[in-house]
């Protein structure tokens, strides 16, 4: 079968007005973005927690050292990952084999011992490596001859990704903590095992994309490759500037991931989160209104796909139907149980759960904005998003001013929501648009090992946000917890505002790309 036929395959039938593929992938990832974001969601709760809560009662800098050390393992293994999809296992292969590896990983950890954690951790980062850069390449591929639909295609893509991460933080880190945190850490398992199935039992529908590369494939990528005719000093100038694009990511994630870390402390430890009265009902009605209508609206997504693929595969669909059962029972059990009680206490996993709300809520807005004539250049955007991180850890360094170690003041929940607003703003002008500018500013044949170093700075940034997460007890000890805050908001508002000052440099380094 060709490579036009099988494209035409692809875009035969149409959900939403993209083909009914898309989805499939849209749910695979939505599972596996669950089961990430559920697991990440309660790993440093459930280590530094006490023996009678049923955690390991770890040292705050010891966790947060393994929390590192796993977000940023998480980014350098898609390098091999997608090396070995590229040669020898084909993107769907690698995305099965990927998906079994972290289904493992979970399953391991909800034994909650010492030996199978650090199994359950291994088999997680080996699984990620296969799994996160094979699904966009199959996108990518699978929309190589209809460029124009590619960003809605990514955008959709995107709320995939965002979806998962709302419903598992949501409901991993509500069973881990209110429940049991082997059920927290099991149900991350349960629903990648589902998306692993469905994807398997579905994967007919993308004709021959992501199947194992053949010689004549091979030949065809060199091929394209060979038309570019860029000249030497040019591309070398641009790979000087995607390399300082991501230098600057390192400050940005570096102070990003304190939201699985420190973040996460501060909401546990010094936020108010019992709520009684007219205050507990009203979050109630919020939460449920939350967890409620995005579910319904990802329902009806589905609903549309069954509509086009339910007759040529049953099976995937039947598992995709179970899970969403699942998921509703457990939102409905969940909602019930609130309700039954008498005032409520706020899981501290729950503000996790506002990046991915703030992203749905804001993403158009910036696209929008990206598209009109008020459009800012990349240099400009990464200067942005690194001030708006750093004004989002402000709010955090006031709130929590007087606040030292050995403090028992819990202070409004406001101060980290408007922090998750600040950082999900600065997000939305880095993360998206220095994947962006790779794409654009590399040759071809070096876009794989581009984005590759690409996420090892991303990668780097992630540990050191576990190294300094750690400090928090060291630097709240020894000056306040608003000065550990305070280095937050200084540090990314001093990279941004370098950027600034270096962007005629880096649109001469561009040469034109914008």
């Amino acid at each position: 079968m060709s490579q036009d036929t099988s494209s035409d395959q692809f875009f035969k039938d149409s959900v939403l007005g993209h083909p009914a593929g898309l989805f499939v992938l849209f749910f695979t990832e939505m599972w596996e973005r669950f089961s990430y974001y559920g697991m990440r969601a309660l790993l440093v709760l459930f280590l530094t927690s006490s023996i009678a809560k049923g955690g390991w009662a770890w040292s705050v800098q010891d966790a947060l050292g393994l929390y590192g050390t796993y977000t940023m393992s998480v980014y350098f293994t898609p390098v091999i990952g997608g090396f070995l999809a590229d040669k020898y296992l084909g993107y769907r292969w690698a995305v099965i084999l990927g998906a079994l590896a972290m289904t493992l990983g979970h399953a391991a950890m909800a034994f909650e011992t010492p030996f199978m954690l650090y199994v359950g951790i291994g088999c997680l980062i080996v699984g990620n490596g296969l799994f996160k850069p094979n699904m966009t390449s199959i996108i990518s591929n699978a929309y190589e001859k209809h460029p124009e639909k590619k960003d809605g295609a990514y955008s959709l893509y995107y709320m995939g990704v965002n979806a998962g991460a709302f419903l598992g933080i949501m409901l991993c880190g509500y069973i881990g903590e209110k429940i049991s945190w082997s059920w927290g850490f099991g149900l991350a398992g349960i629903f990648m095992f589902f998306g692993m199935l469905q994807f398997y039992f579905t994967q007919n529908i993308f004709g021959t994309i992501g199947l194992k590369p053949s010689e004549a494939s091979k030949k065809e990528s060199l091929d394209k490759a060979a038309l570019e005719k860029v000249p030497a000093h040019i591309v070398r100038d641009r790979i000087i500037a995607v390399l300082i694009f991501s230098v600057f990511t390192v400050f940005f994630w570096a102070a990003f991931e304190q939201a699985g870390g420190s973040m996460t402390i501060f909401a546990e430890k010094f936020t108010q989160r019992e709520l009684f009265g007219s205050s507990a009902s009203m979050f109630k009605i919020a939460d449920t209104l939350l967890t409620i209508v995005p579910l319904l609206i990802i329902t009806y997504v589905l609903i549309k796909l069954f509509s086009k693929t339910f007759k040529k595969y049953s099976i995937g669909n039947l598992i995709l139907s179970v899970s969403f059962i699942i998921i509703w029972a457990i939102v409905l059990w969940k909602v019930g149980r609130e309700y039954a009680a008498v005032g409520t206490e706020v899981p501290a996993t729950w503000f996790g759960i506002l990046n991915s709300l703030f992203i749905v809520v804001f993403a158009p807005v910036f696209s929008k904005w990206w598209e009109s004539r008020y459009n800012l250049s990349g240099p400009m955007k990464f200067g942005l998003g690194l001030t708006l991180l750093g004004a989002g850890f402000g709010f955090l360094a006031y709130g929590s001013m007087g606040i030292d170690a050995d403090s028992v003041v819990r202070v409004s929940m406001f101060w980290l929501i408007a922090a998750y607003l600040f950082h999900t703003l600065g997000e939305l002008c880095i993360s998206p648009v220095g994947l962006s500018y790779v794409s654009k500013l590399v040759p071809a044949k070096w876009i794989g090992i581009m984005f590759g170093v690409y996420y090892l700075f991303i990668g780097m940034g992630n540990k050191i946000a576990g190294l300094m997460g750690g400090m928090i007890e060291t630097i709240t000890t020894q000056y306040s917890l608003s000065t550990f805050f305070l280095i937050f908001t200084l540090v990314p508002m001093g990279a941004g505002l370098l950027m600034v000052l270096l962007s005629p440099l880096m649109k001469k380094l561009m040469h034109g790309v914008k």
